[in-house]
């Protein structure tokens, strides 16, 4: 149901990369399901499996079911990479907010003292 993790692309991608290059072919069976015909023989077009087929009512279980096994995938980051990205962002809006603040005055000064008089 769940698509490949990323270490199993990488692993395949590792194993395509000397045929890509020019090298032998990769050894062993290939990865993933061979390519599915369009046709049966008879010139009439693929017809979904039953497990492929959409069952009403079943979206918001599948969705859910899905949802969960993409969120097993993420790469979640450390507990030291949030706190160093927070203050980063805490950073930049004190330094963002002065910068507004100084400009806010530089041109109430210009208009009221400049302008205005």
């Amino acid at each position: 149901m769940a698509r490949q993790t990323r270490q199993q692309r990488r692993a395949r991608r590792a194993q395509q990369e000397p045929a890509l290059a020019g090298g032998p072919p990769p050894s062993g069976p290939p990865s993933g399901p061979p390519p599915r015909p369009t046709t049966n023989g008879d010139s009439e077009p693929h017809r979904p499996r039953a497990d492929e087929r959409h069952i009403p009512g079943s979206g918001p279980i599948r969705f859910i079911q899905e949802s969960i096994a993409e969120l097993k995938k993420v790469e979640w980051p450390s507990q030291k990479a949030v706190v160093s990205g927070t203050a980063v962002v805490l950073i930049a809006c004190v330094i963002v907010g002065t910068y507004l603040w100084l400009n806010d005055q530089l041109w109430k000064y210009v208009v009221q003292h400049l302008l205005l008089r």
